[in-house]
């Protein structure tokens, strides 16, 4: 690639990115950063270890989820049915709680239509990003990102992978999240690997305790930017809709699992976070046993 090329990508690129951190940002509801802001919340851990709901049973389990965002959604034979109709719908679904490291299994047929993004979310109160994100212009692909504290100058984190019909077939969408490497997989197999070091010798890894979110927006917008506009495929035209994606069912592994969690520091560091129902032992310690038994499990299963 050219210098005069990569001299106008850059700025897109900047755009685009700056644009999905704004709507991550806006979905996981935190008002705190605890890198920047001390006092926050804590984060409320998943301890119903491993967890897995099945949708298409018709029911949200609402002790475990929160629909967020514009735009319809209900649950049929199906699964989570995710419909976005007009300009302003981003339907969305969040848990109540968050994880730290472990796995996430997504089994979805994702949303058609120009300039429509169907995703499946980690992000945590500091910026921290994984990413599956699906183009609804291109029926054969998926996109993986991630972020470090919400670091978007740099341009070199997105993958493409090719997946065969991602709007007409279901497919398992899993994030493997470790200390030390971040794995995607599509139906079992490894479409991407991240080590800690590469990103940024760690600084970039994202390593803080995260929700998972699942929904889908329109990122061809008319009123977006015009490189998130090329990003999601070009210009969505809601007169097309509406447009819906459909998740069946869902698996989590927490790795290190705790009532709560909180930052000992503004590092933003994993060793820094603490297991909040204890207070001083950090969560990695403090859970050892138990998430090695539920990371044995996950592995075998």
């Amino acid at each position: 690639m050219g210098n005069d090329t990569l001299s106008l990508l850059l700025p897109r690129l900047f755009l685009v990115l700056s644009a999905l951190v704004a709507l991550a940002a806006a979905q996981s509801g935190t008002d705190c950063n605890p890198i920047k802001t001390s006092g926050c919340p804590l984060d409320i851990g998943l301890t119903n270890n491993p967890y897995g709901v099945d949708f298409t049973k018709g029911t949200m389990d609402q002790a475990s989820w929160t629909s967020v965002g514009a735009g319809s959604v209900i649950y049929t034979s199906q699964g989570a049915v995710l419909t976005l109709s007009k300009k302003g719908d981003a339907p969305t679904i969040s848990t109540n709680w968050y994880i730290f490291f472990g796995r996430v299994e997504v089994l979805m047929r994702a949303a058609p239509g120009t300039g429509i993004i169907s995703s499946v979310v980690l992000g945590s109160d500091d910026g921290d990003e994984i990413d599956w994100e699906l183009i609804g212009g291109n029926n054969d692909e998926v996109q993986t990102n991630y972020f470090g504290k919400g670091n978007v100058t740099l341009y070199n984190r997105g993958g493409n992978s090719a997946v065969h019909d991602v709007q007409g077939t279901r497919h398992n969408y899993t994030i493997d999240w470790q200390i030390g490497q971040l794995t995607w997989y599509v139906d079992g197999k490894t479409v991407r690997t991240l080590k800690e070091e590469d990103a940024v010798g760690g600084l970039n890894y994202p390593q803080t305790p995260m929700k998972l979110r699942i929904g889908s927006w329109a990122g061809g917008d008319p009123d977006n930017a015009p490189g998130t506009i090329a990003w999601a495929g070009g210009v969505t035209d809601y007169t097309k809709g509406p447009f819906t994606m459909y998740v069946e069912r869902v698996s989590v592994t927490n790795r290190y699992p705790a009532a709560s969690y909180s930052y000992g520091d503004m590092s933003g560091n994993w060793d820094s976070i603490k297991d909040g129902s204890r207070g001083v032992a950090s969560a990695t310690n403090s859970t050892s046993s138990s998430s090695s038994s539920s990371s044995s499990s996950s592995s075998s299963s």
